[in-house]
């Protein structure tokens, strides 16, 4: 009876350490930021609750991110779909049906949790990897322009083209920068005499209000001396910054990066002609 009672405790600590080694992928890191072998359950093995997948909608599944305890994830996406484990499990496997809205189409993906020490999740994984592109907000519409007052002509020039990534000295002027000023210098000469130019810096959102505000100043003088060295008479051009007061585009990303490119059209020099008195 002893023998067989402990033949019986043995057979229990094995299959729990089996359950405690069931994760899908081999050598998962401690801070739960990657794998030695990232691996993937086949479609066809999910647990007869999650049969197929699901649905989720997009928005749930970006609301998932680092730092996060599995109940917050269960409780955005559900519980997984496939059968990790259920000891010192450390990965999280679904299969979900997501919508395209742009081509109103439906694409099959497979995506990956996997959790620090802590119980926290740290990275996600998509299969295949294209499927990320589709948590990506649309596009925001380009910005339509206000139709200029009788008289007055309005010319945006993008600072990013212009200058140097945070910089606003007359050295700090890109090449491309040079020549759209060229060009507008010699076209500003060209008018008869009379009326104004204004020249108005913009800066992004980004920073903090007083830095975005002397920034797009120094931007808006740098532009006027660069034009009134290249003949445009000093008395009738003017600069000034109005900061990040008058954005034009609409970004309601996170991710720095695509907030950066997104602020883009906000980061400009706009370039004011009032009419001749």
């Amino acid at each position: 009876m002893k023998i067989a009672l402990g033949k019986t405790i043995l057979l229990s600590l094995g299959m729990a350490g089996l359950a405690a080694c069931a994760n899908v992928s081999r050598g998962i890191a401690a801070d739960g930021r990657g794998a030695d072998e990232l691996r993937w359950p086949a479609p066809e093995d999910t647990t007869p609750m999650h049969r197929d997948g699901t649905w989720p909608t997009l928005a749930s599944v970006r609301q998932v991110q680092a730092g996060q305890s599995k109940d917050q994830v269960r409780a955005l996406i559900g519980a997984p779909h496939f059968s990790e484990g259920v000891f010192g499990v450390r990965e999280w496997n679904y299969l979900f049906h997501l919508r395209d809205g742009q081509a109103g189409t439906a694409t099959v993906c497979q995506f990956k949790v996997l959790f620090d020490e802590h119980r926290l999740a740290q990275s996600f994984h998509w299969k295949p990897e294209t499927c990320a592109a589709l948590l990506e907000p649309p596009a925001p519409a380009a910005p339509v322009a206000p139709a200029p007052a009788a008289g007055v002509e309005r010319r945006s020039l993008s600072a990013d083209a212009l200058f140097a990534f945070d910089r606003s000295g007359l050295a700090d002027i890109r090449p491309e920068g040079r020549l759209q000023l060229d060009r507008l210098a010699r076209e500003l000469q060209s008018r008869e005499a009379g009326g104004t130019i204004a020249v108005i810096g913009h800066a992004d959102r980004l920073g903090s209000a007083d830095y975005n505000q002397a920034l797009s100043q120094r931007r808006a003088d740098t532009v006027r001396a660069y034009l009134v060295d290249k003949g445009v008479a000093a008395d009738a051009i003017t600069a000034e910054g109005r900061g990040s007061s008058e954005p034009v585009a609409e970004c309601g990303m996170t991710a720095r990066a695509a907030l950066i490119a997104c602020l883009a059209p906000d980061r400009r020099v706009e370039i004011v002609v009032g009419p001749r008195s």
